[in-house]
């Protein structure tokens, strides 16, 4: 597979250090509220890409931190730690936000069809860990206290900014958004790995260390959990673009110290989601949630099939005439695959050339768009309805769209709904008298060549929220 490496800033084979096996990070949530929809893009993609690996013949170990302490509200090491931000919102324990928020995490991401990880690993289940790691850090002259925290030295780095060639300046306090000097730090640049004096008096957890009662930074959580379940060598690390700098940036800095080696060979980061307004963030009070979403009469998969139009590697905007769009493209895919009839003997070929097509296209940086036109390929091609079926239930292992068992589910209600009226015309929809009257005399009118009639039927359907679809059995409606 040719994957972007942001390292590298450049297309290049993702090579394993063990043939066959690849070990994949992916940052987890901040657990102090739900995830929002641009969040879910990057899990979605993140999980298409896993998907891709399996699909290819690899064997992926894909671990993800939940980071339940130490993440504060710059990203960086000011502000207060957001979990307490969200216990103090809901008048509840920080535990209490943390098993919540976990809790409704995975639940969206069962809905999107996002497969959990083989390892997940909550931050707060690893101090001894990081009381290990910074100790090293500490006695290799990489780390140092000041203020009563223990922090990274970044001096001691010949290259720090792996990832952006920032000048000097760019990187100075005041002009990175957010950020505010540390009076204790020996260089701004430097990062917090563990606090003993907090910058404010109720942290909620904390922990016995060496270095005082406290809790571990942000960085060096990811750090730790990725070194501890995939080893010294990493193949892949994934995350938001927003991630780069500064957590990746430092988990880079601080494993590499450590180790005394390159660590992590590849490094995948998704774009934003955008809104007319600019990126989505929680910080700016309202923002948009899968829930919303289904309030909004929307399938969770129909916003998956609207992130996998786009490519991983480009900022999406939503909008709500956006994602009506791509519902009604997924229900329509849903309708054509519904329409090819189940049984008899695919063509096993003819499915593995396709799915050989499929490996080229979308392993060339991850091209979900590329995937999503492969099944429209597929659906529009010379082929027996079994053997397209193969080939869309083949393509969906990456996609997981649901394919062929909404398709199934849309078959059987359809099936039950549908009436044969004397004239020989097949109706099926939801069950509405009324509604199969008029798509009957649509049909007559059809059937007359009265297309001007046909026509004006239809549009009045269209203004009650009732799309017909003509097939060869006849005429299937629904409610839109």
């Amino acid at each position: 597979m040719l994957l972007y490496n942001s390292a590298t800033r450049k297309k290049e084979p993702l090579v394993p250090r063990q043939e066959g096996k690849i070990t994949m990070y992916t940052c987890g949530p901040t657990v102090y509220h739900y995830a929002h929809i641009g969040n879910l893009r990057t899990y979605m993609m993140e999980d298409a890409l896993e998907k891709y690996l399996c699909y290819e013949g690899y064997q992926v170990r894909r671990v993800m931190n939940i980071t339940d302490v130490g993440h504060l509200a710059s990203d960086a090491d000011t502000g207060e730690d957001k979990m307490l931000k969200g216990a103090r919102r809901e008048h509840k324990s920080v535990l209490d936000i943390a098993k919540f928020y976990t809790d409704a995490f995975f639940a969206d991401c069962a809905k999107l069809n996002i497969r959990r990880p083989q390892v997940v690993q909550p931050a707060t289940g690893m101090i001894e860990e990081y009381i290990r790691v910074i100790s090293r850090l500490l006695e290799t002259g990489y780390a140092y206290l000041a203020g009563g925290n223990v922090y990274f030295d970044t001096s001691k780095l010949e290259h720090y900014n792996v990832f952006f060639q920032h000048e000097e300046e760019a990187l100075a306090v005041g002009v990175r958004q957010g950020v505010e000097a540390d009076a204790s730090k020996r260089s701004q640049n430097d990062f917090v790995l563990w606090f003993t004096r907090s910058k404010f008096e109720d942290q909620a957890l904390k922990w016995d260390s060496p270095w005082g009662v406290g809790y571990p930074g942000w960085h060096i959580e990811c750090s730790c959990i990725a070194m501890k379940y995939c080893g010294e060598y990493l193949d892949l690390h994934c995350g938001g673009v927003d991630n780069a700098f500064p957590h990746h940036t430092n988990e880079i800095a601080q494993s590499e110290a450590y180790l005394g080696h390159p660590w992590c060979s590849h490094w995948m980061h998704v774009h934003h989601l955008n809104t007319s307004s600019g990126k989505m963030s929680k910080s700016k009070g309202e923002f948009l949630t899968l829930s919303l979403l289904e309030e909004k009469g929307y399938d969770p998969l129909a916003y998956r099939f609207f992130c996998l139009q786009s490519h991983y590697r480009k900022s999406l905007v939503f909008t709500w005439e956006n994602l009506d769009n791509a519902a009604q493209a997924y229900q329509k895919l849903l309708e054509r695959v519904a329409a090819l009839q189940p049984g008899g003997q695919a063509d096993m070929g003819e499915v593995e050339r396709r799915r050989e097509g499929f490996i080229a296209q979308v392993g060339n940086d991850l091209n979900t768009s590329m995937a999503v036109t492969a099944l429209y390929d597929a659906l529009k091609a010379k082929l027996d309805d079994a053997t397209k079926l193969a080939v869309l239930d083949s393509f969906d292992q990456v996609l997981s769209l649901s394919l062929l068992e909404r398709a199934a589910r849309l078959r059987e209600r359809q099936a039950s709904a549908a009436t044969e009226t004397a004239e020989g015309f097949v109706i099926a929809g939801e069950g509405d008298a009324e509604i199969d009257r008029l798509v009957l005399q649509r049909c007559q009118a059809k059937a007359a060549r009265d297309y001007a009639q046909a026509d004006a039927l239809r549009e009045r359907l269209k203004e009650m929220g009732v799309q017909v679809t003509d097939t060869k059995e006849g005429a299937i409606w629904r409610r839109v």
